[in-house]
């Protein structure tokens, strides 16, 4: 009973991270505000947006998100306002413009290019000959037979 509990709670640890305080008490905004701290990332926790996190970078952008939208600011407006101040990296899906298209399109790029580089060297290696096809040559036999003092015959 007591692992089921734990387990529970930390599952349910995420849930935690916005604290009463912070909530709005208007219901559309505070629905507003859950929808863009959703997409913000927390630049301490990495894997975690700023709703999730518990960490305190993260309340403080959960309330500099609520103050913009109580401010009069669009979901838009309050996104590009954090991304002015903390770069592009605190967007959990990064836009797909400018030098991000390179990093967009790098994965499949390589991806390609090492599958077509397998399909390559599997071909060669097909093809090829193995080695010891053609026998040893007549000096070669006479240098082993030296060596190991048998005859081949």
């Amino acid at each position: 009973m007591k692992h089921l509990i734990f387990v529970l709670l930390l599952i349910a640890g995420p849930a935690f991270a916005v604290t009463p305080d912070e909530v709005l008490d208007d219901p559309a905004l505070e629905n507003r505000a859950r929808e863009v701290s959703a997409g913000l990332r927390c630049v301490v926790c990495r894997g975690e947006n700023i709703d999730e996190s518990n960490a305190e970078i993260a309340r403080d952008l959960r309330l500099l998100v609520r103050e913009r939208l109580l401010a009069g600011d669009t979901n838009e407006e309050v996104i590009d306002f954090v991304v002015e101040r903390y770069g592009e990296y605190v967007l959990m899906k990064p836009t797909t413009d400018g030098a991000n298209i390179l990093l967009w399109g790098a994965g499949p790029a390589l991806f390609l290019f090492a599958a077509f580089s397998a399909l390559l060297y599997v071909r060669g290696r097909s093809v090829a000959t193995g080695p010891g096809d053609d026998g040893l040559t007549e000096q070669e036999q006479a240098r082993l037979t030296e060596l190991t003092g048998k005859s081949d015959g």
